[in-house]
């Protein structure tokens, strides 16, 4: 008991002391530090940026559920949070494989938990912005709609920023090939969607197969 204590308070201190927190804001603020110390000194921390994927992909959900109607045009019935949630920690592992997969062939320096975190900490921008805006969408008239979309926008804005300083940094690259390699990461993204659902299409093609056979057999005895 004891030593199950000590290693949850260990994996705490590790991932989430209070260290770990400021540097995520320290970051934020500058990011061309924090990215570059995060790969040089392993300052940041893996669940943390899946835990601000979480986050906003519940802060995105709230936003489709509760924006004023004024913004938001969608039926709140339609909104199914956990499988937005598992749509948006899809799409963040996809970016991580894919852009690793690239950078391993154009000399990155970074790792899957520079990726992973560099990624994770590009959403607290809309984090930020989400929530307010979302709240902000309660109280406009209908010809206000645009102070909501200002904030939108600073929060996307700020997110492709620190991404594109995160890949530039972790990886060590200049911005041109840092964009050539975001741009070969979505291909890649793209890529392996499609050889996912291939495979799931010959599994399932696998799977009627046998199945038929199994029927058939079920149907002669």
């Amino acid at each position: 008991m004891d030593k199950n204590i000590s290693e949850e308070n260990s994996f705490i201190k590790k991932y989430f002391s209070s260290e770990k927190w400021k540097y995520l804001w320290y970051t934020l603020s500058h990011p061309m530090d924090g990215f570059y110390w995060i790969r040089r000194k392993d300052k940041g921390s893996v669940p943390i940026a899946i835990l601000l994927v979480v986050c906003f992909s519940f802060c995105f959900s709230l936003n489709r559920y509760l924006a004023s109607f004024v913004v938001n045009d969608i039926n709140p019935r339609s909104v199914n949070s956990l499988s937005e949630l598992g749509g948006v920690l899809l799409l963040y592992v996809l970016l991580c494989v894919g852009n690793w997969s690239i950078t391993c062939l154009m000399n990155g320096e970074g790792r899957m938990k520079d990726i992973s975190i560099a990624v994770g900490y590009a959403t607290l921008p809309l984090i930020l912005t989400f929530i307010p805006a979302t709240i902000i969408s309660r109280a406009i008239a209908a010809d206000e709609e645009s102070f909501y979309y200002m904030i939108l926008a600073v929060g996307i804005a700020y997110a492709v920023i620190l991404l594109l300083i995160g890949i530039m940094q972790v990886h060590n690259y200049t911005l041109g090939k840092t964009l050539i390699t975001l741009f070969l990461t979505l291909i890649a993204v793209f890529i392996i969607i499609f050889l996912m659902l291939l495979l799931l299409n010959l599994i399932s093609q696998v799977y009627t197969f046998f199945y038929s056979i199994y029927t058939e057999l079920i149907f002669r005895a």
